[in-house]
């Protein structure tokens, strides 16, 4: 009998291929193998590869020697080359905090709204709105690419204001999206596909899907200065310096309102002079919406930075979320904004906005686009939603002022926590860095993102005493 001969891509065959020169007394039986191979002994004529039990190919050439025909397979994942990805450091808050059995546990890393008693809140008017839904039987059909017509009327409405020039003579492509992150991600692929020289710039710090969002779409980046550590407030000089420094043409990232992490938003006169210099480095302005009537309790307040910089005559780009303001969290609704300089183009943006989403996501979902377009348009509704969002409003902002007072009283060190009061919107950046935020949750039981950023949107008056003391611990004894 001739030798025979295995020609085998894995280096665990290797061995027992190495062997088979030997001779016929070479070839392994099905009990001298290690654990990690398996020989397998099958009649007829060979083919070029081998699948084992698991159903990965592995690439190995079998002979055919007489009747018998010898393959060996090992039973290696293709996957092995793939790492174990970090956890998300935000949605990783979550997690950690599900597993703690302390009773005193504060989760305060993700912001989503949260009652006095700590339990998430479905809106009424949401209900009311998926109530008459059902009522009217609507249909699971698919929607246009660019999403739900009177979808995309109500939120640029809501966006701009309903009279807004720009809407009546048909500047706004408005495309609905996967809330804010599939908004921003969609805008990030119209950027790398048309603009492909340009750079994003984003405030320091900022949110932290942002980074990845643009990574992803291989835009590159890079930051502006924004936080001021010794004020805990705006630097708004360094702001301005690194606008006007940036290439000429980049698309500026701007928070609409309520700036996360921070909760540092610029005052109208600052919003005037940011306009000016995007201006006249001609920038394209790019706002990030998630907080519209959700940070001051109302719509047309949370909206001025992205109407102001609209009534210039600039060119802007606006990602917008439904998951704050209508607690719309899981629907994933939302839509990305282009006002442009004229009809045709505002159709020509549009129609590649839909190209691009197509092969992406195909198109949007239906529920939570029926939601808003019903409430928004039906005036007893959209009163209601009002409403509703200025007591969430009013809840967070009772909340703010409560912490400020217990850390003012509890705190002898005579340090000025006023900063507290000078933040908007749902987070606090409370100016902790890592070693103090790990503090706030390896003794207290306080779950945050480690930039010292905590949700009060999570937070209930009776848990302001708590949480003051597990601060003032952790600034002075760990600063």
């Amino acid at each position: 009998m001739a030798s025979a001969a295995f020609s085998v891509s894995s280096p665990a065959a290797s061995a027992v291929a190495a062997r088979s020169k030997a001779g016929p007394r070479a070839v392994p039986d099905r009990h001298s193998v290690p654990a990690y191979l398996r020989l397998v002994s099958v009649l007829g004529r060979g083919v070029s590869q081998g699948r084992s039990r698991t159903g990965c190919r592995v690439g190995i050439t079998r002979k055919n020697f007489g009747r018998v025909m010898m393959a060996l397979a090992v039973d290696v994942s293709r996957f092995e080359g793939v790492p174990m990805a970090p956890p998300d450091p935000i949605l990783g808050v979550s997690e950690a905090f599900r597993a703690d059995k302390n009773d005193l546990k504060l989760n305060l890393g993700v912001g989503a709204y949260r009652t006095e008693e700590l339990q998430p809140y479905v809106l009424n008017v949401v209900k009311k709105a998926e109530k008459l839904m059902l009522e009217k039987g609507d249909n699971k059909e698919y929607l246009p690419i660019e999403g739900l017509a009177a979808f995309n009327k109500a939120t640029a409405e809501l966006l701009l204001g309903a009279d807004n020039p720009v809407i009546k003579q048909g500047l706004v492509a408005t495309i609905q999206s996967l809330s804010g992150t599939g908004s921003l991600r969609l805008a990030a692929a119209f950027i790398q596909r048309y603009f492909p020289e340009a750079k994003v710039i984003i405030s320091s710090p900022t949110w932290g899907n942002h980074k990845n969002i643009f990574n992803d779409a291989r835009v590159p980046w890079s930051e502006y200065r924004y936080y001021d550590p010794k004020t805990v407030g705006l630097d708004f000089e360094g702001m301005i310096a690194d606008i006007e420094a940036a290439p000429e043409g980049s698309f500026v990232l701007l928070h609409g309102c309520a700036h996360n992490p921070t909760g540092i938003d610029p005052t109208p006169e600052q919003w005037e002079k940011i306009a000016d210099v995007i201006q006249e480095k001609k920038h394209m302005p790019f706002f990030d919406v998630a907080y519209q009537g959700f940070a001051s309790g109302s719509l047309d307040e949370d909206a001025f930075s992205v109407r102001l910089f609209v009534k210039r005559g600039m060119e802007v780009f606006v990602a917008q979320s439904y998951s704050k303001n209508l607690g719309l969290y899981s629907e994933r609704i939302g839509a990305i904004n282009v006002v442009c300089s004229a009809t045709d183009v505002a159709d020509r943006v549009k129609s590649q906005l839909k190209r691009l989403a197509r092969p992406m996501y195909s198109n949007p979902p239906i529920h939570g686009a029926r939601i808003v377009a019903n409430v928004v348009g039906d005036p007893t509704m959209f009163g209601e939603w009002k409403q509703e969002m200025e007591e969430m409003a009013g809840r967070i902002k009772n909340v703010r002022q409560k912490l400020y007072d217990s850390l003012s009283a509890k705190d002898q060190s005579g340090k000025d926590w006023s900063f507290i009061l000078r933040q908007i919107g749902m987070f606090s950046y409370t100016g902790l860095n890592k070693a103090q935020s790990d503090n706030m949750t390896d003794k207290w039981h306080v779950y945050m993102t480690k930039d010292g950023r905590i949700s009060l949107a999570g937070l209930s008056l009776a848990k302001c005493d708590y949480l003051a003391d597990a601060i003032i611990d952790s600034f002075h004894n760990l600063n």
